[in-house]
């Protein structure tokens, strides 16, 4: 299937945005508000391999686990992870194409460990790793770098990628579910909510109405999100003035290997490499300047000589945007759940948009399958927003503080803050804060659904466990996640802790989704019995996470939920299981909140 235009015309009085990571952004046009403008026609269509399953109202199901609102990569995402857990989804998507202009293209280790829960892995996504990314000025030249060679978590730091083919592989991924069905070319346009479920009015490309009953619904539809309308969700925030023209283009003489900001006051300009011999430039557009003239052609290769022949050249795709900072008040009302773009809109400048949608995403899907299975209370629910909005917050606002070095507002501002970056430079610890990605905020929660406290070990609960590669008994290397897969974690390090639990307890975990591990050390497998235990080959887990005998509870998101020696192991999991509010546990700590949701018809 094809992804593309929902409709001929673009209204700019929405909230219409681009983001390096933007899974629905929609080209910006005339920016005089109310002005309805014509889309370009270089904003091509794709045909995908994916066929949508049903397209009458008498072929989809009439009530599911999940509604899915947004097929872009974070609705899709949303729909692999899910599926995983054998939850029943429904994703109504209202374009029956991909969308083909220039959108995300760059994923962090992060997103790439996310993506790996959905098998999408260096086979399904062409990726290039980016070994640093420089910030340049016309007075100072290189005055600020930072270095992204090398992994982190089994992943390289940072890569680009190309858009379309992560929307292809997720959606392939998706075949191999039956629980899943997808109504593309369809429209969200209404909700109605009672305590335990939502009935979704859905418009079908076949002019049918067709309702729907959902346990839960996810709105990952995008900066113009129907679903945070429906529920009343502001979304506050800043929108830039500066509109800018992206171009892609392929067969460019002298490739880079690197992400470079040319920040000139008068015309800052963001240039990366991408895989398939692309290579995108983004240009801050100058007072006067209009869309029609700076997407034409002649206009584009005139821009583009001081990099290349512009003859060789082939433009691939262009169109013009405005950046946008917002996020909404919170991140769930009732049922309903907001995801990626619909929730927040991140500025393009540290390439996080489509990152945080994934993060989003990955925390949320298990949650809900969880609950949905039976296997934790609906309070658990509610820590998706205590978990994911401030850290989302946090991103925006580092983004907004790189904006301000890449597209400064005069030449005085350039001057200063420019100059002052290179005085950085020259403080070691500062520099390496810079250089080293310290400033990036951490994934780790300061509440949420996780034991307060700290266990003694290097570990942080709340925090995300680190990857790294082990062996199994047969010989076999994977990636820890690989090994964990969807289950909720009890591992032992250096020690078989499933010999502490006693029968109850054992029960109740496997009941709630509980699996038991064991990390060794490397060398240690030929000394302890068969079973789950794989050695550390790397040393990520022992000793540079965690001493010998300490065991942790981790979640399927891979947060760590609690920890403590292994001898406690009992506690740690009945602790742990409390907060799911199961019945091994004492009552849920989170009170349910879904109390009946006011939406618009």
């Amino acid at each position: 299937m094809k992804r593309g235009l929902e409709f001929n015309l673009i209204k700019v009085d929405k909230i219409i945005s681009y983001d390096l990571n933007i899974e629905n952004a929609r080209p910006m046009g005339d920016t005089r508000t109310g002005v309805r403008v014509e889309t370009a026609a270089h904003e091509a269509q794709e045909a995908l391999p994916f066929a949508p399953r049903s397209t009458q109202a008498v072929d989809l199901p009439s009530a599911v686990d999940v509604l899915i609102v947004g097929f872009g990569p974070v609705g899709a995402m949303a729909a692999n992870l899910l599926a995983r857990y054998g939850v029943r989804v429904l994703v109504v998507e209202k374009s029956t194409e991909i969308f083909m202009a220039p959108r995300a293209i760059a994923l962090d280790n992060e997103a790439l460990r996310i993506l790996q829960m959905a098998a999408i892995g260096e086979r399904e996504l062409d990726t290039i790793a980016i070994p640093f990314v420089r910030m340049r000025s016309p007075v100072f030249g290189e005055f600020a770098r930072v270095n992204t060679l090398g992994g982190a978590d089994g992943h390289p730091k940072l890569v680009t990628f190309y858009q379309p083919d992560l929307e292809r592989s997720l959606r392939r991924q998706l075949q191999q579910y039956d629980g899943v069905h997808t109504a593309l070319g369809a429209e969200c346009k209404g909700l109605e909510a009672t305590d335990d479920h939502v009935v979704a009015s859905v418009a079908l490309a076949c002019g049918q109405t067709h309702r729907v009953r959902a346990r839960y619904v996810i709105g990952a539809d995008g900066a113009s999100s129907v679903v945070r309308g429906l529920i009343g969700q502001a979304f506050k925030g800043k929108t830039f003035a500066e509109d800018w023209l992206i171009v892609d283009a392929r067969n460019v003489p002298r490739p880079i290997d690197h992400v470079e900001f040319l920040c000139n006051h008068r015309r800052p300009t963001p240039h990366m490499t991408a895989p398939g011999g692309r290579e995108r430039w983004e240009f801050m557009l100058s007072p006067g300047e209009t869309r029609a003239e700076m997407e034409s052609d002649e206009r584009i290769r005139t821009l583009l000589k001081p990099w290349c022949n512009v003859d060789d050249i082939v433009i691939e795709r262009k169109a013009v945007y405005r950046f946008h900072a917002r996020v909404v008040d919170t991140f769930s009302k009732g049922r309903v759940f907001l995801a990626g773009d619909a929730a927040h809109i991140t500025p393009p400048f540290v390439g996080q948009g489509l990152v945080a949608g994934l993060r989003d995403v990955a925390n949320l899907c298990w949650k809900l399958a969880w609950v949905v299975q039976g296997r934790a209370a609906p309070g658990i629910l509610d820590s998706y927003d205590r978990e994911r909005r401030p850290h989302a917050k946090a991103m925006i606002n580092l983004a907004k503080f790189m904006g301000k070095l890449v597209m400064p507002r005069n030449a005085g501002v350039a001057l200063l803050t420019h100059g002052l970056m290179r005085f950085v430079r020259l403080v070691p610890p500062l520099r390496t804060q810079l250089e080293e990605l310290g400033i990036k905020p951490k994934n780790a929660f300061a509440r949420g659904l996780f034991v307060d406290g700290k266990g003694g070990s290097r570990l942080r609960r709340g925090a995300v466990l680190a990857q790294g590669w082990v062996r199994g008994a047969d010989g076999t290397a994977q990636l820890s996640d690989d090994v964990f897969g969807g289950a909720l974690a009890l591992i032992g390090f250096g020690q078989d802790v499933s010999t502490q639990l006693d029968a109850d307890t054992a029960n109740a975990f496997a009941a709630a989704g509980g699996k038991v591990f064991r990390i060794t050390h490397r060398g240690q497998r030929l000394h302890v019995a068969q079973g789950e235990s794989w050695e550390d080959l790397e040393g990520v887990f022992l000793p540079r996470s965690v001493p010998f005998g300490w065991a942790a509870v981790v979640r399927p998101d891979r947060t760590i939920v609690h920890d403590g020696p292994a001898q406690d192991a009992v506690r740690l999991v009945r602790e742990s299981l409390a907060l799911l509010g199961t019945s091994a546990g004492q009552a849920s700590s989170l009170a349910p909140s879904h109390a009946p949701l006011e939406v618009s018809p």
